[in-house]
């Protein structure tokens, strides 16, 4: 009797263990910067505020700094299914959803208020949702911040201050486009192999947000940034649309509510904290610049001529025209 007591509690146990296990479900979820940026603290903040709404029921596994691969081949695994949830710049996005490269126009955002009402509003809505078509949820826009040009040859004051540098872009054909307009020599390079290319000096330059500059040392080998704020480069976080599409309507509202919430800690974090990060880059050595911007958006203004019939000049406008 007594062995038949302990088989029982014995299964009983076991099935409950394999209950509670099953119960959890694992996702993956990966980025292409380091621990210290905004993406990733982002991360975290999803992570928590998701715990917070669902218990235990889904843990989050965050593999930042290309430890699953590029930005695009993130964006491929996912599609795919291999990752789960991703955290990625528009840089790749272009090549899976063309129409979402229309925000990568130059001088396109003023502010930060008209970042947060075009991307808030009906047009991020519509964006977002373009996404389905290639097998993607896009739960929430993140951001990467305006984008800066640093250099390791001259400072930059004028259009003409570009010509002949060699600056890492992402792979962005309206990028490119842009800083060819500047007689510049654009190289789309992956992220890890950028970082390697500007320690070589095998390239000139790069351009991205301050905090990016920050977090990844730039300044240990370029000297000189122009606050030029170019493009505006907005960032998303993304999930499989199949293991999307799974989740109970429930569980679909706490991850979008979750990827929102954690997108006005990131936001708040890069916008806070900018004024101080520069102040950081100059006490290290930077010597930073401020150039009339009103001559770069000059010279880069035949990029919106070249892209407006595959946008739709009334896409243009709208995001022009909003408050």
């Amino acid at each position: 009797m007594k062995r038949i007591i302990v088989g029982l509690t014995i299964c009983c146990l076991v099935f409950c263990f394999q209950t509670a296990t099953a119960a959890t479900r694992t996702l993956k979820l990966a980025h292409a910067v380091s621990t210290a940026a905004p993406y990733h603290l982002g991360a975290e903040k999803f992570v928590q505020v998701l715990t917070e709404r669902l218990g235990d029921r889904f843990k989050i596994e965050i593999f930042p700094n290309k430890q699953l691969g590029s930005e695009r081949s993130l964006v491929e695994q996912l599609q795919i299914g291999t990752i789960d949830l991703v955290v990625t710049s528009t840089g790749p996005l272009g090549g899976f959803v063309p129409e979402m490269l229309v925000v990568d126009l130059p001088f396109l955002f003023r502010d930060t208020q008209h970042v947060d009402h075009v991307f808030e509003g009906s047009i991020g809505k519509s964006l977002l949702a373009n996404l389905q078509t290639v097998g993607i949820q896009g739960l929430a826009f993140w951001e990467n911040g305006f984008r800066n040009l640093t250099n390791n040859r001259r400072p930059v004051f004028k259009p003409e201050d570009c010509r002949g540098l060699i600056i890492r872009t992402m792979e962005n054909e309206i990028h490119l486009a842009s800083f060819r307009l500047l007689g510049a020599n654009p190289t789309p390079m992956a992220w890890g192999e950028a970082l390697t290319a500007l320690k070589q000096g095998t390239i000139d330059g790069q351009e991205n947000p301050v905090n990016i500059i920050y977090t990844h040392g730039i300044y240990d080998f370029q000297k000189n940034l122009a606050l030029t704020a170019h493009f505006y480069s907005p960032a998303l976080l993304l999930m499989n649309l199949n293991k999307f599409n799974k989740l109970s309507p429930a569980d679909q509202k706490a991850f979008l509510e979750a990827a929102q919430a954690a997108g006005r800690y990131e936001k708040e974090l890069i916008r806070k904290g900018e004024a101080e990060t520069l102040k950081k880059l100059e006490d290290l050595g930077m010597q930073v610049t401020l150039p009339d911007r009103s001559f770069f958006r000059k010279a880069m203004a035949p990029v919106y001529q070249k892209y407006q019939s595959r946008f739709g000049q009334a896409l243009i406008q709208e995001i022009l025209d909003t408050p």
